[in-house]
């Protein structure tokens, strides 16, 4: 299986045996080998193949491949599943969304839409120091990091003027 992953991820990221052994610091014939399935690379190649192609070690060697199409997703990118609006508007997350993203009950998450491209969820501090660094450097460019820190409050009430109208209900 690793052979043929190899050679679709490979093929998919335009690349030739020999830019793959360049980057690998491996022959072009050690990747032709193991293409063609007459040897395996080592453990460290394999991460190395890994991280060249965006993947998990896992999905290079155990993925499955389809109709000449790379079915191996990328590396940190995830689809959880389906889960339905109920009626007040809630939804539950699935579990393991919320034990990769580390969300627990009570943490303060950011919803974003764009009407093109549907809605994101994102954890709330991640958008605060977003938000901090920009905000810091559109009031005072020449300020240092430590001067003029706004505060989480602070942006919730910039967020809250600037979309007023677009609240969730409380």
């Amino acid at each position: 299986m690793l052979n043929a992953n190899l050679k679709k991820l490979r093929k998919a990221n335009g690349l030739s045996q020999e830019q793959v052994a360049e980057r690998l610091n491996v022959s072009r014939q050690a990747v032709a080998k193991w293409e063609k399935g007459e040897s395996l690379p080592d453990i460290y190649n394999c991460r190395a193949l890994a991280e060249l192609f965006g993947v998990t070690v896992d999905d290079l060697t155990d993925a499955v491949t389809n109709a000449g199409k790379v079915s191996i997703k990328p590396k940190g990118k995830h689809i959880f599943g389906a889960v339905t609006v109920k009626k007040d508007g809630t939804i539950k997350l699935p579990k393991k969304s919320l034990r990769i993203f580390d969300i627990k009950e009570g943490d303060l998450l950011i919803v974003l839409g764009d009407e093109q491209q549907g809605i994101a969820i994102c954890k709330a501090d991640f958008m605060f120091d977003m938000f901090k660094s920009v905000a810091a450097s559109i009031r005072n460019p020449d300020a240092d990091d430590d001067e003029e820190q706004f505060t989480n409050e602070e942006i919730i009430a910039m967020l809250s003027e600037k979309f007023e109208g677009d609240e969730a209900e409380k």
